[in-house]
């Protein structure tokens, strides 16, 4: 029985030590910079629910492209974000009859379907969510690179959603408002790598808004670039 208490006590502690070794290996300030974040996030986020915008869809694979889309985007009355299609999607090409139609439209279905994972993954990406930020700065997996001071820092999270992947953020401390974003993460498993660029612009507010996402598949090497332009106030 001592043995089993003395067991826990030393589990304890170790657990305890890690828990301070993380926090201590932090840069000096990681904590204000993060708070930054997720404030900017969050305001950010508030201001972007006023607006309405068209978002221009395009989907490459193997550099070329094979479809281009446009919906109308507007945040509804449940804070969920809407889509209405402005005109359908144009497809490159017109599809084969026979059995060669079949397999290009099997392998049209397969590449739909892979988007739809790679965006749905996404989405758990962008906007980041500050729970999700807290949660790797508590872990200790979160990191200032390079460290230093100044009105723009890059903060990066380890770790963030799976397994070795992560996300990295460009700050301007000064307003503060995120100015560029990059996640290196994957689907089923590291080897199905997903990468996603975001720059940001701003409006006439000071609102920042993703100008140009640039989403890439490396295994089916499928890109996809969302532009968003347009903004203007519901109702205007």
């Amino acid at each position: 029985m001592k043995n089993k208490i003395w067991i826990s006590w030393m589990v304890a502690i170790f657990g305890l030590v890690v828990l301070i070794h993380g926090a201590a290996a932090q840069a000096p300030g990681i904590q204000e910079k993060v708070a930054a974040l997720k404030q900017a996030l969050q305001q950010n986020q508030a201001r972007l629910k006023q607006y309405e915008w068209i978002e221009t869809t395009v989907v490459s694979k193997n550099g070329e492209e094979k479809s281009r889309k446009q919906n109308r985007c507007y945040y509804g009355a449940d804070g969920k974000l809407q889509k209405v299609p402005l005109a359908s999607s144009q497809e490159q090409g017109r599809t084969p009859r026979g059995l060669r139609g079949a397999i290009v439209k099997a392998k049209k279905e397969e590449m739909v379907d892979y988007l739809e994972q790679a965006s749905a993954l996404i989405k758990r990406y962008v906007p980041p969510s500050s729970a999700q930020i807290q949660a790797s700065l508590d872990a200790g997996k979160a990191s200032i690179r390079p460290e230093g001071v100044g009105k723009n820092v890059e903060l990066a999270f380890q770790d963030y959603l799976l397994p070795g992947d992560l996300l990295s953020v460009d700050l301007d401390l000064a307003k503060p408002q995120v100015t560029d974003l990059n996640v290196a993460t994957y689907l089923e498993n590291p080897k199905d790598a997903v990468t996603l660029e975001v720059s940001f612009g701003n409006l006439q507010d000071g609102t920042s808004y993703p100008e140009q996402t640039v989403m890439t598949t490396k295994k089916k090497d499928i890109t996809v670039t969302v532009q968003n332009s347009g903004y203007r106030k519901m109702g205007s």
